[in-house]
């Protein structure tokens, strides 16, 4: 016997639920292993496209910026607050000269074993794993401003640009196709796979460096939690806001030097902040450079010393910006 509409409708909208709409204690489960392996649901993520965010899934990330208030309990100190504000700097330069300048852009070259620790250094930052965020990028330079482009502001809208988009279901998977020239080394994959464990490693390294000052060195004002609290959570949080802002503020606030095909902007504060990220429209215009400030009042912290690590023989074929690059192609400020 045929059976009736109602019963059609019932049947597809049945042969349309994933396993894990269907078992919600397996998609609870799939997302408690994927807080330790980025990569645990990759094959049913490997399709969607999903704008929402997955409330589940970010929570880590959302308790990090909660237990920034911790800071009314444990106080602060000189030490602690030299400790962040020289993991920002460290893990800021490690973001924007090793998974942006050398990961994403391959704008130098370096061995093995430099590339390596170029990898922990950036995952120390918070910032998922160096196959996730090059292909992310890699991604974001191909349809920059377009509708598929993740975090363009003027598709989706400041909020979105800056921090949505990181949280969505959509942009959890790493997009390893996009990167199979970092794919082929299994130690960036172990990195990219367990994003949580170099984090994990510094914050208990930043809770033990504060106990052992509080018990030997007690005048200095410090504790195992005020050394993790300013040195990890806090650090952490604004390190990941002063990137986002590339994403969203250098697509809106700023001047034009170039006619690149988008939004972006150079952003001298910006530029300060990120350590030369923020020479934004210099980089979409021309980003197989190592070098984002184009010329020499433009300070671009990254290429400094990426220049000094070029000289110490840890990098070298450094890609500057040819001068008929630099000059062509120029706009009237706006």
């Amino acid at each position: 016997m045929p059976a009736s509409g109602a019963e059609t409708a019932s049947q597809n909208r049945m042969s349309q639920t994933s396993p894990t709409q269907a078992n919600p204690r397996r998609s609870l489960a799939r997302t408690f292993v994927a807080w330790f392996d980025s990569w645990a649901a990759a094959p049913e993520s490997s399709v969607d496209r999903s704008e929402k965010i997955d409330w589940l899934r970010v929570l880590p990330f959302l308790g990090l910026h909660i237990a920034v208030l911790a800071v009314i309990w444990v106080g602060w100190s000189p030490i602690a607050l030299a400790v962040a504000a020289g993991l920002y700097f460290v893990r800021m330069f490690a973001i924007t000269a090793f998974y942006h300048r050398y990961f994403s852009h391959r704008t130098y070259r370096t061995s093995r074993v430099a590339q390596f620790c170029f990898a922990l250094l950036g995952a120390s930052a918070v910032q998922r794993g160096p196959l996730w965020w090059a292909a992310h990028h890699r991604h974001h330079h191909r349809v920059s401003d377009g509708p598929t482009d993740a975090h363009s502001p003027s598709q989706h809208g400041l909020f979105w640009s800056h921090v949505g988009w990181i949280l969505s279901k959509g942009n959890f998977r790493t997009r390893v196709e996009l990167v199979g020239d970092l794919a082929k080394y299994p130690e960036l994959r172990f990195l990219d796979r367990f994003d949580i464990v170099v984090p994990a490693l510094l914050g208990g390294a930043l809770y033990g460096l504060g106990a052992l000052l509080e018990a030997y060195a007690p005048g200095l004002g410090t504790s195992g939690w005020q050394m993790f609290v300013w040195g990890f959570v806090i650090s952490t949080v604004v390190l990941a806001h002063a990137t986002f802002t590339i994403n969203s503020l250098s697509h809106v606030f700023g001047w034009q030097r170039y006619e690149s095909g988008d939004t972006s902007r150079n952003n001298p504060f910006l530029a300060l902040l990120t350590l030369g990220e923020g020479w934004h429209i210099n980089h979409h215009y021309y980003p197989g450079t190592a070098r984002q400030g184009f010329y020499w009042w433009e300070l671009d912290i990254s290429w400094l010393i990426l220049r000094m690590m070029s000289a110490l023989g840890i990098v070298w074929d450094l890609r500057g910006v040819p001068v008929e690059v630099r000059e062509s192609n120029r706009k009237a400020r706006v």
